[in-house]
């Protein structure tokens, strides 16, 4: 991979974290848990793993937010 994505790739992360966390969750497994998503999963995916768009669709439809907003500022 080259730096550019793995730059992106942990601004996604970083971005997914803080939605979690201005949500009022400091635990990243009652989040996960909460909203029906694997534990295991939700912290590969805040730690910058690979995870697919139906989880990133998700993830951004529990935060209310399209993903214009997501991505916004992201490049």
């Amino acid at each position: 991979m080259n730096s550019q994505n793995h730059k992106r790739k942990k601004a996604i992360a970083k971005r997914i974290k803080e939605l979690r966390i201005n949500s009022g969750y400091s635990s990243y497994e009652t989040f996960a848990t909460d909203n029906g998503l694997s534990r295991k999963n939700y912290w590969r995916i805040e730690k910058g793993g690979n995870f697919n768009i139906t989880t990133l669709l998700k993830i951004t439809t529990i935060h209310g937010i399209t993903l214009e907003e997501f991505f916004k500022g992201i490049k």
